[in-house]
């Protein structure tokens, strides 16, 4: 099977032995780069979420590309709804469908088993769940799962993990451990059939665990040694940010990433404020994804340097002053906040656009200056500087 397309999405062959390359430290924190098809990734990284294979906001592809947006993520549950994987299959994989050339990670709707938990029922075969949609009853496998990634051509793709709750009961979150963990060896052996069936869209697409374990530190200790032994790509931790105090995330990557592999890279999962990436970065994470950016720009709620702006707020309605002075983004380099808030409190869908462009330049900007500081060997100062500030409401 040739995996050529006439655009040059996917290369026919691609391999390469070493995928990730420390190049610094500084106290735990990592400044690295990860290989894959379609590019390096300068970590550490926050990848922009397009669910949907769009950034919620009427954020294109070259918009992306404008504000710094390295990695793309979209979802394997949502595209597998519509238009179905198949499809996309058929109009060249994720990268020629959306027209993102650039590296793209896949989640493998393991997080539905969570968000869903109304409507599913949890096997060692797999969950049964009824869609968002329309309610048709869909069964969710690593199997499947992989096999929907696959025709989907990420560059990573996410193993099917089960989410639990925080808090949850010990017994239950080891028991889940355990089931995602077979879940895990199911999804890396199934990879391997489909790579040597000439089944992937792309044929360099890389398989990433991830650690689970609920709010039990000893429990995600172990689970990470565990799948650490299967030599992937790369690891997450996730089901974090979904129930526990921050201090309680934070103690867990404390204690995780010093026992994930060093030589690869690690992701921490729908995590989060600016903060919490700054926090993350101290503590050994490389990759970070979120949905905050983009939504809450369309609630008019703006990140910057001295804080968080609400522009909804009347003390704007004359301000001619950008977002934030300075600011390299396409919004603050041609519109005011007067502008900004205008457009919110008329409803013009304008408003949440020219947001939602800054928050994204915004978050890739920070991962940016923190891949500096971490080569400068002052991340501790950057952190110090800023951790705190960010969270602050203007």
């Amino acid at each position: 099977m040739c995996f050529c397309t006439s655009s040059g999405f996917y290369p026919a062959v691609w391999e390469r032995k070493e995928l990730f390359t420390l190049l610094k430290t500084d106290g735990a924190a990592r400044r690295g780069v990860f290989y894959t098809p379609h590019g390096t990734v300068q970590t550490p990284v926050f990848m922009n979420v397009g669910t949907l294979a769009a950034i919620k906001g009427a954020v294109s592809t070259r918009d992306l590309e404008q504000v710094g947006c390295q990695v793309e993520l979209s979802n394997t549950y949502h595209l597998h709804v519509r238009p179905g994987e198949e499809t996309v299959r058929a109009l060249g994989g994720l990268h020629r469908f959306m027209n993102w050339p650039h590296p793209i990670l896949t989640d493998s709707g393991g997080f539905q088993v969570f968000s869903l938990a109304g409507l599913r029922q949890i096997r060692e075969e797999g969950v049964t769940f009824h869609a968002h949609t329309d309610g048709h009853l869909i069964t969710m496998t690593p199997e499947r799962s992989m096999e929907i990634q696959a025709a989907l051509g990420s560059d990573i793709a996410m193993a099917f993990d089960e989410c639990v709750a925080n808090p949850s009961p010990r017994d239950y979150v080891l028991q889940s451990v355990a089931r995602t963990e077979r879940w895990l060896v199911r999804c890396k052996a199934h990879m391997q059939r489909l790579q040597e069936e000439g089944m992937r869209t792309n044929p360099g697409q890389m398989l990433f665990g991830i650690n689970q374990g609920g709010a039990y530190v000893d429990m995600r200790v172990e689970n990470m040694k565990r799948i650490a032994e299967l030599d992937l790509p790369g690891y997450a931790v996730g089901g974090l940010a979904v129930g526990e105090p921050t201090q309680v995330m934070y103690e867990i990557l404390e204690h995780v990433c010093p026992v994930a592999p060093v030589d690869k890279p690690r992701y921490l999962m729908g995590v989060g404020t600016p903060s919490n990436l700054i926090e993350g970065v101290a503590r050994g994470i490389d990759f970070f994804d979120c949905v905050m950016p983009a939504r809450n720009a369309r609630h008019g709620h703006v990140f910057t340097w001295e804080g968080i702006r609400n522009l909804n707020n009347e003390k704007y309605s004359r301000d001619e002053e950008p977002i934030e002075p300075g600011c390299g983004c396409p919004t603050c380099q041609n519109y005011s906040r007067a502008y900004l808030r205008h457009l919110f409190r008329a409803g013009e869908s304008l408003s949440g656009r020219l947001a939602t462009l800054h928050n994204l330049y915004f978050y890739n900007n920070l991962t940016r200056l923190m891949r500096e500081a971490i080569e400068n060997g002052c991340f501790q100062v950057f952190r110090t500087q800023y951790s705190e500030i960010l969270s602050r409401r203007i």
